[in-house]
Parts: C-alpha cells; structure tokens; sequence
C-alpha cells in the first residue's frame, strides 16, 4: 500500500508543534502500525532528517506504552486492541492517516507523539499498592476469594495504564484509570486496611496532577482497548464518599 502520512512533529513542551506530510510506500498490510512507523523512521534517518518520536515497549498490547490518536481515535478505528495490535490491513491503499498524541494538559508532550504520563505514576504512588512486611509469601489458599470479587477485580486489574481514556475524554479525565486501580483493590481481603486511605489519596492525586471532572459521557469505555467498565467509577465514588464520611 502506498500512503500519506500527516503527523503531529514537536520539538518540545515549549516550542510549537505542526502536522507534517510524509508518503511511505510499500507498506504491507501485515505490518503493525508501529512497524510503518519505523520503516519511515529508518527512511527519514537515511536521509539525514530527525525520526518521529513515539513511545512504545512490549508491542504485544500488554504495556501500555504506546499511544497515538489516529484519525480522531486513541488507539485507532478497531476497538479493543493498542496501536502496536493495530494492522495496516485496517487502512486501503491511498488514504491520508491523521497521527496526533494525546491531548491533555495532565500529559504534556515530551517530543512528537511522545507524551509524559508520569502523573499516572504519581497517582498509584498516593495509594495504588497494598504494604506488605517482607518474608514468605502465603499460602494461595489461604485467603479465600469469591469468584465474583475475583472476576471483577481481574477485570479492573487489566488496565494498562496507555492513557487512552484521557484522551478520549472531552474534560482529559482520568477517572476510569484511578477508578480501575482503585477497585482491583477494593475487591480484594488483600485491599481491605489500607482501603479508605488509599481511595482519598488516589483522588486528591488525580486532581493535584489536573485532570478534568467525569460528565459520564462513556467515551473512555468506548476507546479504552482493555474494555475497562465505568462500573468501576461508580465504585470509586462510593469509595471515596465513603471515605470522607468515615474520616470525619
């Protein structure tokens, strides 16, 4: 297939960024859209001329790592996989791809479509964890867990953290990734001590780092390439105004 290419190139956070045309030919539709991006990188480094940086890792849609929005949509048009899972088969020979990063003011833009979400990490640092003394691990058994509780809190679990929500949001919110890490524990005996802590300094973080309010549009289920459900924000809330109360 042969196609144009108009991305998103941004020195840095403080300079001004502009979509830039590229033709890459060739391109197979069993490439990833990761690989087409690194055949025109491989291009634009012959020819003297600086690659487009994008963040990426494990390229098996396990760690979250990349994120672009594509054609107006994080992830891309298929629903349910990350960009490195995104096939070229899912475009036809001639069209133009829009690439952008995520837009969001919690997320600023490191390079090109490389954007900072550390402010994820910093809101698992306020309270996303369950403190444990060191030694031996228990018994798997020896806490009993319905399946029910086990089912959800699995679901939640799956979150990877790529930010897709975010971007997908019209308010750049980020509560279904607090609200998923949040719940993976709340479902938990192993969540259980440390539970109305951690749902108050999880959010107070969230707001710190300035992501918008949830309206319940749902867009951030409808792009999220893990499914995670908004049943998990409803869950914080009780969480957290449960936490509140007690507190007080």
């Amino acid at each position: 297939m042969n196609l144009t290419l108009k991305v998103w190139r941004q020195k840095n956070a403080n300079s001004e960024g502009n979509f830039q045309d590229y033709k890459v030919a060739g391109v197979s539709e069993d490439m990833s859209f990761l690989e087409m991006f690194d055949v025109l990188n491989e291009r634009l480094i012959n020819e003297g001329d600086s690659p487009v940086a994008f963040d990426h890792d494990c390229r098996e849609g396990i760690c979250g790592m990349c994120s672009m929005y594509i054609n107006g949509e994080p992830h891309g048009p298929n629903k349910g996989v990350t960009t490195c899972q995104l096939h070229m088969r899912s475009f036809k020979d001639g069209d133009t791809i829009t690439v952008e990063p995520w837009r969001a003011q919690a997320f600023p833009i490191v390079k090109d479509l490389a954007v900072n979400r550390s402010a994820f990490d910093r809101i698992i640092s306020a309270g996303g964890y369950v403190s444990v003394n060191t030694g031996n691990a228990q018994d798997a058994n020896a806490l009993p867990i319905g399946k029910d509780h086990a089912d959800e809190a699995f679901a939640a679990a799956a979150c990877i953290g790529c930010g897709a929500c975010v971007a997908a949001c019209k308010n750049a919110s980020a509560m279904l990734f607090t609200s998923a890490k949040i719940s993976q524990l709340a479902l938990l005996p192993q969540g259980q001590a440390e539970r109305t802590m951690r749902a108050e300094k999880m959010v107070a973080q969230m707001d710190t780092e300035g992501f918008g309010a949830c309206t319940n549009t749902g867009a951030c289920e409808a792009e999220c390439p893990k499914g995670i459900s908004l049943e998990n924000i409803a869950r914080m809330n009780r969480e957290y105004y449960g936490a509140v109360l007690s507190s007080k």
